[in-house]
C-alpha cells in the first residue's frame, strides 16, 4: 500500500464547515514530518493501493512516497522529508539523501526496531483518573493519555499489550489487556470533545507512521485496538474509519488468519458491535442521510469494499467459532436489499471473482429476501427464454401456436397421483423451466396458483408416507430421512428432487421434514459437475448432523468417544454395522475387511466418522444421487452458489420463525371487516395461543407451520365469513391460505372451536 500526501491551497471556508472539523489536522510536531496544513472540508491525506489503470500506468502521484507494504515493494533506504519545506535541494535527483549514505549518528534515530516505551498504567488507576477528572474537571491528565497512547502502533501496544516481553504471536491469544481496552473505549464517551479528538489525532498519525516490509504482530495488535473504537459510529469520522479499514483490508492472508482467530476471542457484545458498526457505515456510504456529510463516491468508492471485506474476516470468525457468536442473519445488511441486486448479480457472473467488486463476491452479506428475488429473476429469464424458443420452433415449422406450449402443463388423475406425476414430469421434462400450471382430470377450473399448491401438498404427502417405503420417519428428531434400500429403479427419488426443484423455481413453500444435512449434501457441489462420474452429494458430516437425524445412535456414538475404560474389551465391536431393509437385517463394513477390524481406544474416532458417513452418505448414494440430480435438472441457477445450506432450506420450507403480529396486519377478509367482534375475539385468542397452537393454525390454514421468505405478507392469509351454525367448526382451504368462520358469539366459543379444529385436522386441513 502506498501513502500519497498533498498540501493544496483552499479558500478559507464557510463557518459551517469549520464548525463541522471533520477530521483533526496533524500537528506541526507530527513524526510524520508533515506541516499543518490549512484545514479541508476533508482531509489532504489519501490512502491509495497499489493499483494500476487500464493503460497499464500506476494511479500514484505524491510529494513523498512511503514505502510499499502490501505489494513487495523493496526499498534499500527510506526516502527522507524535506529539512525544511521552503529550502529546494540542489541537485536532489542526483543526490538523493538516503538513510544509507547518513552518518551512523543521524541514521541511528530510525531504528528498524524501535524500543517499546514502559507504560504500567492498569485499569483500576485509568478508572481513578477518569473519576477524578469528572470531579475536578480537569481532563488534561486524560487528555495527554489519549493522545499518547493512540499516537503510534508503538504506544498501543505498550499500553495495551499484557505483557512488552512475550511476543504473543500464536492465534490463541492476542497478548492484548482486553478489560483494559474496553475500559478505555467506554470511558470516551464520557469526556470531553478535546480528549475524543485527541483519540482520531492519534489515529491518524497512527495510520500515517512509515512501515517497511511485512507487518508484526505489534502492528496487527494495533489494528485489533483501533478497529474496536466506538467513535466509527459517525459519519464526521467515516474518513478515518475507512482508511483503517482499507488498511486491514490490505492485509497479507496470513495476517487476516491472525485477525480472524482474534475476532473469535471478543465477548458477544462486542462482536455484535463491530459487526453493527461495519454495517451501518455500508448503508450510510450507500444512502447517507446528509450526502454533503461525507466525500462524493467517485472518490471513495474503495470505501464498502473494504468495510465488506473486514466483515468477511468476523464472518469467517463466526464460523470456525465452536458455537457461532452471532447467527448468520445478523451478517445480511437489509440496505441491500434496495439495491441493483440484479446487476451485481449479472457482474459476478460474467467476471466472477475478479478484480471488481460485488456483494455476491461476499454472499453472506446478502439476506434471503434478495437471494429469493435473484434466483426468481433468474428462474423468469429462462422460463421467457424456454418459452420464446418453443415459439420459435412452432413458427420455424409453421405449426398453429398454441399458448399452452408457454407453460409446464401437468394433468394427473387423483386416484394415480403420484405414478402420473411422474409420467407427466418426465414427459415435460424439456419444459420444466416454463411456468408451472395443474389440472385434475374430470375436474373443471383453471390453475390461478390453488391447482398447482394442492397438487404440491397432495403429493408430497403420499410421498413422504412411510407406508410409500421412500422416505423413514424419526420420531425423536421429528424428521424424514431417505430408505437405504436397493431396488433397480430410483426415479421417484428423482420426482421429489424435481418436485423441490419446482417448489423454488415457482416460489411454492412445501411442507417437507428434511434434516439440515439434506441441504448441504444438495449443495455438494452447488452446480452440477460436467463430468458425471464426479460422485455428488458426498458432503462431510459429523456426528453434529446424525445428531439431527438419529439422537439416540448419535448420543451412543458420542459416549464412546467419551468412554475411559478399554472399548475393545467392553464393546467387543468391530467396523461392520448393521442394519434393518425391509424386514431383513443386513451387514455392511465400514472399511475393508471391517469385520475382522475390533475397534479400540486407538481407532475409535476413525469408527464414529466411518460409521456417519456410512449412514449419511454411503448407504443413500444412488437414492439421494438421483434425487440429487432431480433438483439441479429444474434450478441450475448460478445463485445456487450463493446460498447456504439453511438458506435452501427456507426457499423450500419457509422460516420457522412465526410473527403473528405481521401477519394480523397483513390478513384480508372476506364477509367480515378487521373491527368486527368475531374477527376481534378471533385475533385476541391467536395472538393468546403458545407459540405450539400459533404453529398448528398456520399449518391448519396454509399447509406448512413456516413462513415464506418474504415474511407473513406473502402468505396473502384470508378469513372469510360462512353463514353456517355456530356449533361448525372453523374450515380451511390450504391451497388459497383461506380460513373459514362461522360468527360464533363470543370469544370463549371462539377459542374452544378453533382450537379442537386445528388439534385434530389431520395431514394439511380439513379440506
Amino acid at each position: 500500500m502506498l501513502l500519497n500526501i498533498t498540501r493544496e491551497n483552499h479558500t478559507p471556508l464557510h463557518q459551517a464547515e469549520r464548525e463541522r472539523d471533520r477530521l483533526p489536522p496533524i500537528s506541526s510536531h507530527s513524526s510524520s514530518g508533515l506541516d499543518r496544513g490549512p484545514k479541508l472540508p476533508y482531509p489532504s491525506l489519501n490512502f491509495i493501493s497499489n493499483h494500476r489503470k487500464e493503460d497499464g500506468s500506476h494511479s500514484i502521484s505524491s510529494q513523498f512516497i512511503l514505502p510499499g507494504i502490501r505489494h513487495g515493494t523493496v526499498r534499500h533506504g527510506r526516502e527522507l522529508p524535506p529539512i525544511c519545506p521552503n529550502v529546494r535541494l540542489k541537485h536532489q535527483h542526483q543526490h538523493r539523501i538516503t538513510v544509507d549514505n547518513l552518518p551512523p549518528e543521524v541514521r541511528a534515530r530510525f531504528a528498524t526496531d524501535p524500543v517499546m516505551p514502559l507504560r504500567t498504567k492498569t485499569v483500576k488507576e485509568f478508572q481513578e483518573d477518569i473519576e477524578r477528572a469528572t470531579v475536578s474537571g480537569d481532563w488534561k491528565h486524560i487528555h495527554d493519555f489519549y493522545l499518547t497512547t493512540f499516537g503510534s502502533f508503538l504506544e498501543l501496544n505498550a499500553a495495551f499489550k499484557k505483557d512488552a516481553s512475550p511476543p504473543f504471536n500464536t492465534i490463541e491469544d492476542s497478548g492484548i489487556n482486553t478489560k483494559f481496552i474496553n475500559a478505555v473505549y467506554d470511558a470516551l464517551s464520557l469526556t470531553p470533545p478535546d480528549a475524543q479528538r485527541a483519540v482520531l489525532k492519534g489515529i491518524i498519525n497512527s495510520l500515517l507512521r512509515e512501515w517497511k516490509g511485512r507487518r508484526t504482530k505489534d502492528d496487527l495488535r494495533a489494528y485489533f485496538i483501533l478497529v474496536q473504537n466506538p467513535q466509527c459510529t459517525s459519519p464526521a469520522t467515516y474518513v478515518i474509519y475507512a482508511h483503517l479499514l482499507r488498511q486491514i483490508a490490505a492485509l497479507a492472508e496470513a495476517d487476516h488468519y491472525f485477525l480472524m482467530h482474534w475476532f473469535k476471542k471478543l465477548s458477544q457484545k462486542r462482536f455484535k458491535q463491530l459487526v453493527e458498526r461495519l454495517h451501518l457505515f455500508i448503508s450510510t456510504r450507500l444512502f447517507p442521510v446528509k450526502p454533503e456529510e461525507l466525500p462524493p463516491m467517485a472518490k471513495c468508492s474503495w470505501w464498502i469494499p473494504s468495510a465488506t471485506k473486514v466483515l468477511s474476516l468476523l464472518n469467517a470468525a463466526n464460523i470456525i467459532s465452536s458455537t457461532p457468536i452471532l447467527p448468520f442473519v445478523d451478517f445480511y445488511n437489509p440496505t441491500l436489499d434496495h439495491t441493483d441486486f440484479m446487476e451485481d448479480y449479472r457482474i459476478w457472473q460474467t467476471q466472477g471473482n475478479s478484480t471488481r467488486f460485488t456483494f455476491c463476491q461476499f454472499a453472506f452479506i446478502l439476506s434471503t429476501v434478495v437471494k429469493k428475488a435473484v434466483i426468481q429473476k433468474d428462474s423468469e429469464q429462462q422460463m421467457i427464454s424456454m418459452a420464446r424458443q418453443s415459439l420459435v420452433d412452432k413458427v420455424s415449422r409453421r405449426q398453429r401456436v398454441d399458448m399452452s406450449l408457454l407453460f409446464l402443463n401437468i394433468k394427473v388423475r387423483r386416484l394415480q397421483l403420484v405414478s402420473d406425476s411422474m409420467d407427466e414430469l418426465t414427459r415435460n421434462r424439456a419444459d420444466l423451466k416454463k411456468k408451472l400450471k395443474v389440472s385434475f382430470v374430470g375436474e373443471a377450473g383453471l390453475d390461478m396458483g390453488g391447482l398447482t399448491k394442492e397438487w404440491f401438498l397432495l403429493l408430497i404427502r403420499q410421498i413422504f408416507h412411510t407406508d410409500y417405503g421412500m422416505f423413514m420417519f424419526f420420531n425423536d428428531s421429528h424428521c424424514h430421512w431417505f430408505s437405504s434400500w436397493k431396488c433397480d429403479n430410483f426415479s421417484e427419488f428423482r420426482l421429489v428432487g424435481v418436485l423441490m426443484g419446482l417448489a423454488v423455481y415457482n416460489s411454492i413453500t412445501l411442507d417437507i421434514s428434511f434434516p439440515p444435512c439434506v441441504y448441504k449434501k444438495l449443495l455438494t457441489p452447488p452446480v452440477v459437475p460436467c463430468d458425471l462420474d464426479l460422485p455428488v452429494g458426498m458432503a462431510t458430516l459429523t456426528l453434529d448432523d446424525l445428531q439431527q437425524v438419529m439422537p439416540d445412535l448419535s448420543h451412543g456414538l458420542a459416549e464412546l468417544l467419551s468412554y475411559e475404560g478399554n472399548v475393545e474389551e467392553d464393546f467387543s465391536t468391530t467396523f461392520q454395522v448393521s442394519q434393518e431393509e425391509l424386514g431383513v437385517i443386513k451387514s455392511y463394513n465400514l472399511k475393508p475387511g471391517g469385520d475382522k477390524i475390533p475397534v479400540t481406544n486407538q481407532n475409535r474416532k476413525e469408527y464414529v466418522q466411518l460409521y456417519v458417513d456410512f449412514l449419511l452418505n454411503k448407504s443413500i448414494y444412488r437414492q439421494f444421487t438421483t434425487f440429487y440430480y432431480g433438483f439441479h435438472s429444474v434450478c441450475t441457477s448460478d445463485a445456487l452458489m450463493l446460498l447456504r445450506p439453511e438458506e435452501v432450506e427456507i426457499l423450500v420450507c419457509g422460516s420457522p420463525n412465526l410473527d403473528m403480529g405481521s401477519l394480523q396486519k397483513a390478513a384480508q377478509y372476506e364477509g367480515y371487516s378487521k373491527t368486527d367482534p368475531t374477527i376481534r375475539a378471533f385475533w385476541d385468542v391467536v395472538l393468546g395461543f403458545p407459540l405450539k397452537f400459533q404453529k398448528r393454525l398456520l399449518h391448519f390454514s396454509t399447509g406448512s407451520d413456516r413462513v415464506p421468505v418474504g415474511g407473513m405478507a406473502d402468505l396473502n392469509f384470508k378469513i372469510s365469513k360462512i353463514d353456517a351454525s355456530t356449533e361448525w367448526l372453523p374450515i380451511s382451504h390450504t391451497c388459497f391460505n383461506q380460513i373459514c368462520l362461522p360468527p360464533y358469539k363470543n370469544k370463549k366459543e371462539l377459542k374452544q372451536k378453533l382450537t379442537i379444529a386445528i388439534s385434530n385436522a389431520e395431514g394439511f386441513g380439513l379440506e
